[in-house]
């Protein structure tokens, strides 16, 4: 069959038209890795955050937990960490002031609770404040706490019973721990009657209890701050960063019972 007059001159215009297209199109950004230093405490509502990070963005997140004192030494020493979440402002103003903080990425996060909380769910609630017997409470057992002079909820917790007229007489029952999810695990596994956490920690063990409130005013107010640090510097850490601020974000943690802040 003879060819078609001019059927042969079109199919090269499309064919160019084609790879016109092709290479004119936008390509999809090269999925990143992001390594990501966090308070312990945000352990449950970081990990379903990071899932929906890598599912809405194609980029993963690997997290570290740990205590902020001794994740804010390791990014000082320098571990490679790509962003930093505290649970306390005094160790993101310790990696700036080592400079090991992008600055102008800092942005205030999230706040929490400070909670009592026991292992037998027996314990009846308690008003906390200057009147508490905190000792007869624990009848001869542990209060179990964060190390009260570096990790922050051991910080804040030394802080309140402090305030209130309750450490000098208790301070001999504390058992101190790396962090407070080791603080926790004390209290869930009965090996100490009372212990101090973040209320978002008891509320993922249901071996615990929450028997009282510490006032607000009887420690410093508890704020996550997060920021890139000096090695974060990918597209993919900046993304990270912003999506902890997202509405998608935002739903998780409130889920968990932390306080999202603007």
């Amino acid at each position: 069959m003879p060819p078609v007059p001019g059927r042969r001159r079109r199919l090269p215009a499309a064919l160019a038209a084609l790879a016109l297209a092709l290479g004119t199109a936008p390509l999809p950004a090269a999925a990143g890795e992001v390594t990501v230093f966090a308070a312990a405490s945000l352990t449950n509502a970081l990990d379903r955050i990071g899932a929906a990070f890598a599912a809405d963005t194609g980029h993963r997140a690997v997290m570290a937990f740990g205590a902020s004192s001794a994740l804010a030494r390791q990014i000082q020493e320098g571990a490679p960490a790509d962003v930093f979440i505290s649970a306390s402002v005094e160790w993101m103003d310790a990696i700036a002031a080592s400079g090991d903080l992008r600055e102008e990425t800092r942005r205030d996060l999230l706040g929490n609770t400070l909670v009592l909380i026991a292992h037998s769910r027996d314990v009846p609630a308690v008003t906390i404040d200057g009147t508490l017997d905190l000792v007869g409470l624990l009848a001869g057992g542990r209060l179990s706490m964060a190390v009260v002079d570096a990790v922050p909820a051991g910080v804040y917790g030394k802080a309140a019973l402090t305030a209130l007229g309750l450490w000098e007489r208790v301070a001999p029952f504390v058992v101190e721990s790396d962090n407070v999810r080791a603080a926790l695990a004390f209290v869930a596994l009965g090996e100490a009657p009372l212990g101090i956490v973040y209320a978002t920690d008891a509320a993922v063990a249901d071996e615990v209890s929450v028997i009282g409130t510490f006032p607000a005013g009887s420690h410093p107010p508890i704020v996550y701050p997060a920021g890139l640090t000096t090695g974060g510097e990918s597209p993919a850490a900046a993304a990270f960063l912003d999506y902890l601020g997202s509405e998608a974000a935002g739903a998780i943690w409130r889920e968990f019972g932390f306080r999202v802040l603007d």
